[in-house]
C-alpha cells in the first residue's frame, strides 16, 4: 500500500505555478508514491507528467478537477484515472473552455466600468491555455492594484464584488457521468470549503452518491478536526471511499505542500486501493 499520496494538484496547464514536468520532479523530491494531476477542467498536463514519471518511483494517475453547478452553488469533482483520450470528455472540457473565456471576457469589462485597465488585463488573462479568476487576480497584483491574490479575490473578483461574474456550470449529475464515462474515479472535492450547514452538506453528498460517486476528499491540508471529522462521517454514512490530496497550486505556499501521509480515519477504505497497478 502506498504511505504518500497526492490525488488532487494543479499544474500550469489550468491555475498551478509549476509545468507538468516540475510538479512530478517535487513530488520525486517529496518521496510521493502515488501522484494524479487534476487541473481544473482540463487533461492537457497529464501525457508531460506521465512521461515526467517514467523512471522514478512515482505512480502517475491521469485526473482533472470538473467544476459544476448544484443549487445554484459552484462544486467540485475530481475524477481519477480517466480516459484521456475519451472522445466525449474531450468534447465536455471544449466546451468549458469556451464558457471560461466568456466569463472572462464578461468579467474583465466590468472592472473597466469600475475605472480599471480591463482590455489590458483581458489580453494577459486570455494569454493563458485554460483561463480562471485566479489568473485575473495574478494580472491584478502585476499592474500594481492589488498587493496579493487573495486581495484581488476580496477586492474584486469575489461574489459581490466590482469584477464578479456569475459561471454556468454542468450539472453534479453531468459532471459525474462524464467521469465515469472516461472510465474514471468520482471524488467529491473539498468538502469543507462549500460554506454550507451540515444538513445541505449531507444532502449534496447523497445526491453525489446518488449519481454515481465513489469518493470523498477526507485528507486536505487545513481541515480543521471538526471538518475532517465531518467529512469522515459522510463517507462512512454513505459508503464513499476516502482520498487524499493536497490541492497542491504552488510552491510557495507552505501550508498546501505536495504530498499527503495516507492516514486516514478509522473505518474508510482508502480510494488509493484502486489505483494499485
Amino acid at each position: 500500500m502506498y504511505e504518500r499520496i497526492d490525488l488532487h494538484t494543479h499544474s500550469n496547464c489550468s491555475d498551478g505555478a509549476l509545468s507538468p514536468a516540475e510538479l512530478v520532479a517535487l513530488a520525486v523530491h517529496r518521496r510521493v508514491e502515488l501522484l494524479a494531476l487534476t487541473d481544473h477542467d482540463s487533461v492537457g498536463g497529464c501525457e508531460a507528467a506521465r512521461a515526467a514519471c517514467a523512471g522514478t518511483a512515482v505512480r502517475f494517475v491521469a485526473g482533472a478537477e470538473l467544476s459544476c453547478q448544484w443549487r445554484d452553488r459552484e462544486i467540485h469533482v475530481v475524477g481519477l484515472e480517466l480516459d484521456t483520450g475519451d472522445a466525449e470528455l474531450g468534447a465536455h472540457f471544449a466546451a468549458l473552455l469556451e464558457r471560461r473565456r466568456e466569463r472572462m471576457q464578461a468579467m474583465t469589462q466590468r472592472l473597466t466600468r469600475a475605472g480599471l485597465p480591463g482590455a489590458k488585463l483581458a489580453e494577459m488573462t486570455l494569454s493563458v491555455a485554460l483561463p480562471t479568476r485566479t489568473h485575473l487576480a495574478r494580472a491584478l497584483c502585476e499592474l500594481g492594484v492589488s498587493e496579493d491574490v487573495q486581495q484581488a479575490f476580496d477586492r474584486w473578483l469575489k461574489r459581490g464584488r466590482p469584477g464578479y461574474v456569475a459561471a454556468q456550470w454542468p450539472t453534479l449529475e453531468a459532471a459525474v457521468q462524464r467521469i465515469r464515462g472516461a472510465g474514471g474515479i468520482p471524488v467529491l472535492a473539498h468538502p469543507h470549503r462549500y460554506q454550507m450547514s451540515h444538513g445541505v452538506l449531507r444532502e449534496l453528498v447523497a445526491e453525489f452518491k446518488a449519481a454515481g460517486g465513489l469518493g470523498l476528499e477526507v485528507s486536505l491540508p487545513g481541515m480543521a478536526a471538526g471538518d475532517a471529522d465531518r467529512a469522515a462521517s459522510l463517507a462512512r454514512r454513505f459508503g464513499l471511499e476516502g482520498s487524499v490530496g493536497s490541492d497542491f497550486h504552488q510552491p510557495d505556499l507552505p501550508w498546501r505542500p505536495l504530498g499527503r501521509f495516507a492516514k486516514l480515519p478509522d473505518l474508510i477504505t482508502p480510494i488509493a486501493a484502486r489505483l494499485e497497478p
